[in-house]
Formats: structure tokens, sequence, C-alpha cells
């Protein structure tokens, strides 16, 4: 029994230690030698050796400075690799919770670095639910089939027709791309409308500034059982934000604003986190300035003041409302950065904090 275990936790090292040595340089922004030239596997142990590359054992034998340098790369790239092995101890076998949108979503190369990313936080033991938006592409659609639509409050009205073109891109072609995305980069995923098995249970929205948002739902309940049921099989469930009625509306559909329904499902499953990719920096002040950490109250006054306006008061709101529920933090974050999530997640270390690096952290 005893070798029987020391087995198992030498294929684990093998399995861990090789995404380590690619998270940690997405996390720090440069790309070191190939993992397999580093790394070395004997009956489950790492020597010293295994850490140092072709390129840097030159280093070492072209003269007292280079070998300074390298030795200073070699340990930079140490401490990376304990910040990193400490967010994955943190995090390992916690919930994170995605909001997908924006650049992140319609630039091809980051939407192959974000399924990259959900893959290899999914090896890590970190349990990820994506909940995706798709603004651009159903205003496209909108447009081909002749369909009105506007926003108001920062939220789309939505008509039946409206989300009748809603429900068919997001949770079509949209939600499969995302889903199969990750599967391509070595994951496991499953794309979910909102109505399948009653994930997102709403009633009609009412606007407190009385605009009447049609069929703009308002999320009540959330079926966690199933979400929960999938990470627990090893599956990263992909949401659509498109939800069901309830009781005699069970049969209406009713259009989710993608950042709503991620900061509620979110604060129902008690997630470590929420991180909403956005196309800005984060958080900006009057001067354009990045806010870096924000609490609940700062959040309430920079709304009263108009500092946050329009798309990123629903952010915001249901940001500081998941961490009322008891999420861990909430990160708004720069989507148009290559590895944005990877970079949020990993690179904070055990404190949990993000990069600091484009992007604002919301927390009590």
């Amino acid at each position: 029994p005893h070798s029987y275990n020391q087995h198992k936790q030498a294929m684990k090292l093998s399995a861990v230690v090789p995404l380590l040595l690619v998270a940690v340089p997405i996390a720090r922004g440069f790309v070191p030698a190939p993992a397999a030239a580093r790394l070395r596997l004997s009956t489950g142990t790492v020597t010293a050796s295994s850490f140092v590359s072709p390129t840097t054992s030159s280093l070492y034998a072209a003269g007292d400075d280079k070998s300074t340098e390298a030795s200073t790369d070699v340990d930079d790239f140490s401490l990376d690799a304990l910040k990193v092995a400490g967010a994955v101890k943190s995090l390992n076998d916690r919930t994170i919770v995605v909001k997908y949108g924006g650049n992140a979503m319609t630039s091809e190369d980051l939407a192959s670095r974000f399924c990259q990313d959900v893959a290899a936080l999914q090896k890590l033991g970190v349990r990820v639910v994506v909940v995706h938006g798709g603004g651009p592409q159903i205003a496209n659609m909108l447009d081909k089939v002749g369909v009105e639509s506007r926003f108001e409050g920062g939220m789309r009205v939505s008509s039946p027709e409206v989300v009748e073109v809603a429900e068919m891109v997001l949770c079509g072609s949209v939600n499969k791309k995302i889903s199969s995305g990750i599967c391509s980069a070595g994951g496991l995923a499953l794309g979910l409308s909102g109505r399948d098995a009653n994930i997102l249970q709403c009633t009609k929205m009412q606007d407190k500034s009385g605009y009447d948002l049609g069929n703009v739902g308002e999320v009540k309940d959330v079926n966690v059982d199933i979400l929960e049921d999938l990470l627990d099989m090893g599956i990263v469930p992909v949401v659509s934000p498109i939800g069901t009625g309830i009781d005699d509306e069970s049969d209406v559909a009713y259009n989710c604003n993608a950042d709503v329904a991620a900061g509620r499902i979110a604060g129902e499953m008690r997630a470590a986190r929420v991180i909403f990719l956005t196309d800005i920096a984060g958080v900006l002040d009057k001067k354009l300035e990045l806010l870096k950490e924000l609490n609940i109250m700062d959040v309430k006054n920079l709304i009263d003041d108009e500092t946050i306006t329009g798309g990123m008061i629903p952010k915001v709101t249901y940001a500081t409302d998941a961490v009322q529920l008891g999420v861990g933090a909430a990160f708004i974050t720069d989507g148009r950065v290559p590895h944005a999530l990877l970079r949020e997640v990993l690179a904070g270390g055990e404190e949990r904090m993000g990069t600091g690096e484009g992007g604002t952290v919301v927390t009590m």
C-alpha cells in the first residue's frame, strides 16, 4: 500500500508540475525554455537540476556576470513558482465563476487563450463555471433579421422577438463554440442554456428608473445542484444567460444580463471568486485612472457621483451583490490582455488579490 500511494503521488506530481511550468511564465509575461527540457521526473521525485534549462546552464558556464544574471532569473522563476503554487493550493477544489465576453470573445487569438486558461485551471484542480455574453453577435443577427432593439440603463430592452434572436445566438453558435474550444484545449466542458434544468429561474425585471425592459429577466433562483454535479464529474459548465420563467411563466424565455447571471450564480454557489472579463482596464476614476481596489461603500459612492456609469453599473452592482452573498472577491478584469484569466487567478498567490495590473478587485 505504501508504494502504491507513492506511485499515486508521483503521477499527480507529474501531471501538475508541467502545468506550473507553463502557468508561471504566463503569469510573469515571458516564456521560458520548453518545459520538457527542464523537467526530469524519476520515481516521482524532482531534483534541483530539473529546473535548470540548457540555456541557463550555458549562461552559468559563460562567466561570473552572466552566471549572476542567470541566477537572478532562476530566483525570480522560483519565487513566481511558489506564488503560483500558493494560488493553486488556496483554490484547489474551490469554485470560480467567470463572466466571459467583450473583445476576449470576439478576437480569435484571445478566445483561444481564454479556452487554454480554463482548461489549465481545470487540470490544476480549480472548479470553473463560465457564464458568457454575446452582445456583438446578437446585434449582428438583429441587424440581419431586421429586428430593432435599444439600451436603457445599460440593459438591452428585450421584446419577445429580441429574446428569440438572443436565444438562437447565445444558446446556439456562441455557447457551443466556447465549450468546444475548452475541450480542444484539453479541458472538458458542456454548453448549457440557463433554461436547461431551470438553471436560471427568472421574473420580469422591474427597472428602478421606470423603463419597461420587456423580457429582461431578474434571476430569482439558481439550480446550483446541477452545476455542482457537473463540477463533481470534472466538467466545466458553460452557461448562456437565457433564463426561464417561474410557475405559470415556466415557458417564458428571459434575456438576462450576463454580468447579472454570473454574479448571482457565484453568490448562490458561494464561489471563491467571480471574475468579470471586460473591454477596459477595470473601474476608472474621472481622470480615467485605474482604481485597483474598492470596497462595497466605495462602489456605492462612485455610482452616486456618476464616476461609474452605463454598462459598468451592472458589473459593479452584481459584483458587490456577489460579495455580500459570500463570494470571496469579485474581479473586474481587462479581457484584452492575453491569458487575462490565468494571470488574474494565479499571479496573486495565496493572498488571492489578482495581479494588480489591468483590473479592479471588489471586496467587503
